[in-house]
C-alpha cells in the first residue's frame, strides 16, 4: 500500500463534489423551483453518511483494493453526476400538486435517491482514504476541505463562461482526473486512460443528454406550449438564465395592473424568463411615446399623477418597463438598478432593434448593481424610488417564492429607501392581487413599521393604496399626503376604474366601488393595521402577516400551521388552493430526510457487528464520542447556513454567497485543520475560541455588515473572507482533534475512524437534515431564534460538552475527554 496520502487526488475530487452541490442549486431553480436547494444540500450531506456507514461494514475489501477502490468510486461519481441528474430531472414530479397527490411522494423520494448516489461516490473514495492514511488524517482532512473551498469559486467562475448543463461537463472531467491522480502510482495504464477521458469524454456527451427538462407548470414551458412561440435570444450566468420568447400567433400583453378603460394596448413583446420563470417583457419602442400610452392607465401610474418631472430610481430594472413608463411621465433622469449584467445585456444588445435600447435613452443611467448596496452607497435624493414588480402572476398565487428570501421587502430595507427621499418624495410599490390578500396586507404592514422606526407619529397619513382588477400599488410619502394630493389620487382611480383601499380620511363608501369583492379584505385589513388591535389581527388572520425583516426575510412566506387543517379540507370539495406549499414541500423533504438517515446510515450500523469495535472502551467514552460528532455536524451546519442567509444580502445574491462564504469556511478550515496535527488531542482551547468568537460575530456582524453595504463588490468579497477566516480556522480543528482522540484510544487499527463507528456516520446523519431542519426554524423564528443561548451541560467527572446558540452558531459540542484519561485507557 502507498505510504504517502493521495493529497491531490482528495482535493479535485472534494472540488467536484462541492462544484456539484453548488451546480444543482442553479440546475433545480431552473428545471423546479427555488426551495430545491435546501434539497440538493440535504442530499449531499446524507449521500456522505451513507458513504461512511458502507466504508465501515466493507473496510477490509475497499482497503486491500486501494487505490483501486479509490479511483473506482472517484470514476462512478464523475458518471453519476451526468447519469442521475439527467434521470432526476425525467421523473414524473410537480412540486404544486404534492398536498393533494399522494403519487408525488414517490417522483420526491426517486429524485433524492438519484441524487443521493454520485454523493455516495464521492465520499466512498474520501472515505476509503481517510481509512487507509489514518495517521495522515489532518493533511488529508485539510487537502479535502481546501479542495471542497477551491471547487465553490471554481463553479461560480465556470458560471460565467457555461451555460449551467454544460457545467456539468465540468464535473464529470474533474471527477475522472481525481481517479487518474489516485491510480496513477500503482496502474498507471489505467490512470492513462482515465486521464484521456477526463480530457474528452465528458465534452464528446450529446447535447440532448444534458438538456435541462423544466417541469411543465413553469412559465417558460406554458409560454412554449403556444404554436408558433420560439426563443429569440438567451443568455446565462451564475444568476440565472435570461431567456426572451416570441409569440407571433398569440403577441404576448404585458401590462399589469392596465385599467379596463384604457383605450389601447400595449405595442408587440416579446417575453422576458428568468430561470423559467417570467420576468415581464421586452416592449418594443422606437423612440416614440405614442405606443406606450397605454402606461398611463396603470395602478403604477400613480405617482406621476402626483410628481412633475421626478428625479426617479427604478430598483429592478429588469427588462425596462418602468424605465419606459417613467420616460412617458417626462421624468428628467431615471436611474435604473439592475443586479444581473445578462438581462441589461440582453435587451440592449441581443434585442436593440426591438427594443430601442432603453437604457441608452436620454436622461437614462444603467447601474448593475443589488438595489440594496446601491442605495446605501449613493447620496442621491430622488422625488420617486420605483421598486419593480419582479415576480409573476401564477408564481405570486401559487406561493411558490414562499421560501425565497428577498431583502427588497424588509423593514430594514424600506427604511433605506425612505432616507434617499427629496421632502415630498413617494416610495412606490406595486404587487398582484391575491385573494385572499397576503403580499399587499403584509407589505402595507412592513411599511407601517418603517415609518415607525423612523419616528412617523401617525404612519396612515403617509400612506397611500389603489387597486385594479389585478394589482395594487402602495405609495409612501416623506411627509403627510396633502388634501391636493388626495383630491388627484382620488381623480386618477375615478377616470380608470380603480379602488381605493386607503388615503387618509378614508370612509367604509369609498372603498370596493368598481373592482367589486363581495369581502372587501384590502380596506378592512389596511384599517385594521393601522388601527391600535392590530397584533390582534395579525395573529387572527389565516396568513402570517408579520413585517418581513433583514433577520427573517421570508417576506412571501404566508403559510400558517393553523390554517392547513381548513386548507386540507377543501380538498374533498375540488377547491384545494396552490398556496404557499414550498414550505409544505420542504417539511416534506426533511421527513424524507429523516428517514433516509435511518435506513442507510443507522440502521444498517445497528444490525451490524460494529458496535463492538468500541466495547472495549468505558461506557463513558462510548458515549461521548457518538455524541462529540453527531453535535459536530449539527453545530457546523448551524453555523454555516445562518452565515449563508446573512452573507446572501451583503453579497447580492444567494448563489454568490453559497459560493464565497462556503469557500473561504472551507479554505480556513482546511488550514485550521492542518493547525491541528500540531495540537495534543485532547487540546480545549479551540473550542473556547469558537464560541468566543461566534459570541463576538453574534454582537457585532449585522451592525458592521450594514455599515459595509454600500463598498463596491470586490471589497465586499475580501471583507467576507476577512470576517469568516477567524471562525472557519478554529472550526476546523474539532474533527481532526477527535480523530485523533480515538486513533489513540483504539490503536493502530483505528486508523480508518473516519468512517468507522460513530464518527464521520454521526456527522452526516446530524447533518444531513440539517438544511432542512435549520430552514424549517429559520423562516417562521428567523435566526433570533437561534441566539442567546449558552448551555454548559456537563457530564459526571471530568467529562462535558458545551452546547453554543447564537445567531450565527447554534452549537458546537466538544467532548472534554482529559489526557490522563487516555492515557490510563490506552494502557490499560
Amino acid at each position: 500500500m502507498m505510504q504517502r496520502p493521495p493529497l491531490a487526488a482528495v482535493a479535485a475530487l472534494s472540488a467536484a463534489a462541492l462544484g456539484y452541490e453548488l451546480l444543482l442549486l442553479r440546475l433545480f431553480a431552473i428545471i423546479q423551483w427555488h426551495h430545491f436547494a435546501y434539497l440538493a444540500i440535504s442530499v449531499a450531506l446524507l449521500g456522505i453518511g451513507a458513504a461512511g456507514t458502507f466504508v465501515t461494514l466493507a473496510r477490509r475489501p475497499l482497503l486491500a483494493a486501494y487505490p483501486g477502490s479509490f479511483a473506482l468510486a472517484a470514476a462512478a461519481f464523475a458518471v453519476a453526476a451526468v447519469g442521475c441528474f439527467t434521470a432526476a430531472e425525467r421523473v414524473p414530479f410537480n412540486a404544486l400538486e404534492i398536498v393533494w397527490n399522494p403519487a408525488q411522494f414517490i417522483g420526491l423520494a426517486a429524485i433524492y435517491v438519484l441524487l443521493l448516489i454520485p454523493f455516495f461516490c464521492a465520499a466512498t473514495a474520501l472515505c476509503i482514504a481517510y481509512s487507509a492514511f489514518g495517521k495522515h488524517i489532518a493533511q488529508l482532512y485539510g487537502a479535502d476541505i481546501l479542495g471542497a473551498g477551491l471547487g465553490s469559486l471554481g463553479l461560480l467562475a465556470v458560471l460565467f463562461f457555461l451555460h449551467p448543463a454544460d457545467a456539468l461537463r465540468v464535473i464529470c472531467a474533474l471527477g475522472l482526473a481525481a481517479a487518474a491522480l489516485a491510480a496513477w502510482p500503482t496502474a498507471r495504464r489505467w490512470a492513462a486512460v482515465l486521464a484521456l477521458a477526463a480530457l474528452a469524454g465528458p465534452w464528446l456527451l450529446p447535447a440532448p443528454a444534458l438538456e435541462l427538462l423544466a417541469s411543465d407548470y413553469k412559465d417558460l414551458s406554458q409560454a412554449l406550449r403556444v404554436k408558433g412561440a420560439h426563443v429569440v435570444a438567451q443568455r446565462a450566468s451564475p444568476l440565472g438564465v435570461v431567456t426572451a420568447v416570441a409569440s407571433p400567433l398569440a403577441p404576448l400583453r404585458h401590462a399589469p395592473g392596465l385599467s379596463l378603460n384604457a383605450a389601447v394596448g400595449p405595442p408587440p413583446q416579446l417575453g422576458l424568463f428568468v430561470d423559467g420563470q417570467a420576468a415581464g417583457a421586452v416592449t418594443r419602442h422606437d423612440g416614440s411615446t405614442a405606443p406606450l400610452a397605454y402606461l398611463r392607465d396603470t395602478t403604477s401610474a400613480l405617482p406621476y399623477r402626483l410628481l412633475d418631472r421626478p428625479h426617479v430610481l427604478v430598483l429592478g430594472a429588469g427588462a425596462g418597463g418602468d424605465v419606459l413608463q417613467a420616460l412617458v411621465h417626462g421624468a428628467q433622469r431615471v436611474d435604473a438598478v439592475e443586479l444581473d449584467a445578462q438581462i441589461a445585456a440582453l435587451v440592449q444588445e441581443d434585442l436593440a432593434e426591438f427594443s430601442g435600447r432603453p437604457y441608452s435613452a436620454r436622461g437614462v443611467h444603467l447601474h448593475i448593481a443589488e438595489a440594496r448596496g446601491f442605495v446605501a452607497a449613493g447620496r442621491d435624493s430622488y422625488d420617486l424610488i420605483q421598486v419593480a414588480m419582479l415576480d409573476s402572476s401564477g408564481s405570486s398565487a401559487a406561493g411558490l417564492g414562499s421560501l425565497n428570501e428577498s431583502h427588497l421587502y424588509t423593514v430594514e430595507a424600506l427604511e433605506s429607501y425612505l432616507q434617499r427621499l427629496a421632502p415630498g418624495g413617494l416610495l412606490a410599490f406595486t404587487r398582484w392581487v391575491s385573494l385572499p390578500p397576503r403580499d399587499s396586507l403584509r407589505l402595507f404592514a412592513t411599511t407601517r413599521a418603517a415609518l415607525e422606526r423612523r419616528g412617523v407619529a401617525d404612519p396612515g397619513r403617509s400612506l397611500a393604496m389603489i387597486r385594479s382588477w389585478s394589482t395594487s400599488t402602495l405609495l409612501v410619502r416623506n411627509g403627510a399626503f396633502s388634501a391636493a394630493e388626495i383630491s388627484a389620487l382620488r381623480g386618477f382611480c375615478r377616470l380608470r376604474s380603480f379602488d381605493i383601499v386607503h388615503v387618509d380620511g378614508i370612509v367604509a363608501n369609498e372603498a370596493n366601488t368598481f373592482n367589486l369583492l363581495e369581502r372587501d379584505d384590502f380596506f378592512s385589513g389596511t384599517q385594521a393595521l393601522l388601527g391600535r388591535e392590530r397584533m390582534n389581527f395579525v395573529e387572527r388572520y389565516k396568513f402570517d402577516l408579520t413585517p418581513a425583516t433583514d433577520d427573517r426575510p421570508y417576506f412571501f412566506h404566508f403559510f400558517r400551521w393553523h390554517t392547513l387543517p381548513e386548507l386540507l379540507a377543501l380538498r374533498s370539495r375540488g377547491g384545494l388552493p396552490p398556496l404557499d406549499w414550498g414550505y409544505l414541500v420542504l417539511v416534506m423533504a426533511l421527513v424524507q430526510a429523516v428517514v433516509v438517515s435511518l435506513l442507510l446510515i443507522l440502521l444498517p450500523l445497528a444490525l451490524s457487528g460494529t458496535r463492538q469495535a468500541f466495547a472495549a472502551a468505558p461506557a463513558k467514552l462510548r458515549r461521548r464520542v457518538p455524541g462529540y460528532f453527531l453535535a459536530l455536524g449539527l453545530g457546523f451546519m448551524a453555523i454555516e447556513i445562518p452565515l449563508l442567509q446573512r452573507f446572501g444580502l451583503f453579497l447580492s445574491h444567494p448563489l454568490y454567497a453559497a459560493a464565497i462564504v462556503l469557500s473561504a469556511f472551507l479554505v480556513f478550515a482546511g488550514l485550521g485543520a492542518r493547525f491541528s496535527a500540531r495540537l495534543a488531542p485532547a487540546a480545549r482551547w479551540p473550542f473556547a475560541a469558537i464560541a468566543v468568537t461566534a459570541g463576538v460575530y453574534a454582537l457585532l456582524l449585522p451592525s458592521l455588515l450594514a455599515e459595509a453595504m454600500g463598498l463596491a463588490h470586490g471589497w465586499k468579497i475580501l471583507l467576507t473572507m476577512l470576517l469568516i477566516a477567524p471562525l472557519a480556522f478554529w472550526l476546523g480543528m474539532p474533527f481532526p482533534l477527535g480523530l485523533a482522540v480515538r486513533l489513540r484510544l483504539g490503536g493502530g487499527d483505528a486508523a480508518g475512524d473516519a468512517a468507522r463507528h460513530p464518527l464521520g456516520l454521526c456527522r452526516g446523519a446530524a447533518a444531513g437534515g440539517g438544511p432542512l431542519r435549520t430552514c424549517r426554524l429559520a423562516v417562521p423564528c428567523g435566526a433570533w431564534a437561534l441566539k442567546g443561548l449558552c448551555i454548559f451541560m456537563r457530564y459526571p467527572e471530568r467529562g462535558g460538552c458545551i452546547l453554543l446558540s447564537t445567531r450565527l452558531c447554534s452549537s458546537a459540542l466538544a467532548a472534554r475527554i482529559s489526557e490522563e484519561e487516555i492515557k490510563r485507557f490506552s494502557q490499560g
